[in-house]
């Protein structure tokens, strides 16, 4: 598989008028096409960051993002960012709202609403397309939100702990509905977690993060010698609990302090 995105040695830092605040520090990885990656690390370290730096809202200090090969702001490729909370709206229908992307974007043609229909159909929200939010449960809602982001077509799927607001039973529902649905697409994912079931459950590789400024301190290629792989049956997997307490040992050993007084030392040499 070709590599679709590339990090090179990204670094980030945010400015107030009392300090700077490094977030980023010589990060570099990449993901496949078609590959479902999974990123960990402790709270506050970048990880959201990271995503917001894919999809364009932040600019790099050092370093470059590749798309394909080219850099980020020549790429014209469709990036489907979907965040923790559904942000349906409440007075359009279910229908509706899984098309407001195409509207905004003045897509709305008999191909692309022939492509929501099949999608609505398929995931088992057809019977519910002229219900409104507030008529649906949780795990509903975010299915209808992953169906307003497959509506665009993306090639690259940015998820944003998208499960975190749901309650336990309810979350482990949808994010093995959601899992199936990606791999089904064969879409690119990036999913940000702080749960290491849900990443080793749903994705081919974890990266696990420092603390800020966080840098990749490792990756785990995830391969739980199972056929037809969904998240839910991952969990039940013989190596799942190995993955688990691998990366549960990483996380609770951050050397990242070091790290982060090599980049501090750094940024004071070059001023």
């Amino acid at each position: 598989m070709q590599n679709l995105l590339e990090f090179k040695d990204v670094c980030l830092s945010y400015h107030t008028p009392e300090r700077e605040t490094y977030a980023l520090s010589h990060l570099s990885f990449c993901a496949k096409e078609g590959e479902f990656l999974a990123i960990v690390g402790p709270s506050g370290c970048g990880k959201s960051t990271l995503l917001n730096l894919i999809c364009g809202l932040l600019k790099p200090e050092q370093g470059e993002i590749r798309i394909h090969g080219i850099p980020l702001a020549q790429s014209h490729m469709n990036i489907g960012y979907m965040l923790q909370r559904d942000h349906l709206f409440d007075w359009r229908t279910i229908y509706k709202n899984v098309l407001l992307g195409l509207e905004i974007q003045h897509q709305t043609t008999p191909e692309k609403i022939k492509y929501v229909d099949n999608l609505l159909a398929a995931y088992g929200l057809d019977k519910f397309k002229d219900a409104y939010p507030s008529q649906l449960s949780g795990g509903m809602r975010q299915r209808a939100a992953l169906i307003r982001t497959l509506a665009m077509e993306p090639d690259l799927l940015l998820l944003d702990e998208p499960f975190s607001a749901l309650d336990y039973q309810t979350r482990l529902n949808v994010s093995d509905d959601i899992g199936i649905i990606i791999r089904q697409e064969k879409k690119t994912a990036i999913l940000v977690t702080h749960d290491i079931s849900e990443a080793i459950s749903m994705a081919d590789r974890v990266l696990i993060l420092t603390s800020r400024p966080a840098h990749l301190k490792k990756q785990i290629t995830i391969d739980l010698e199972i056929a037809n792989r969904t998240p839910m049956s991952s969990r039940n997997a013989p190596k799942f609990k190995h993955y688990f307490n691998l990366i549960w040992k990483e996380l609770n050993n951050d050397d990242s302090h070091l790290v982060r007084t090599a980049a501090i030392s750094e940024k004071e040499k070059a001023r």
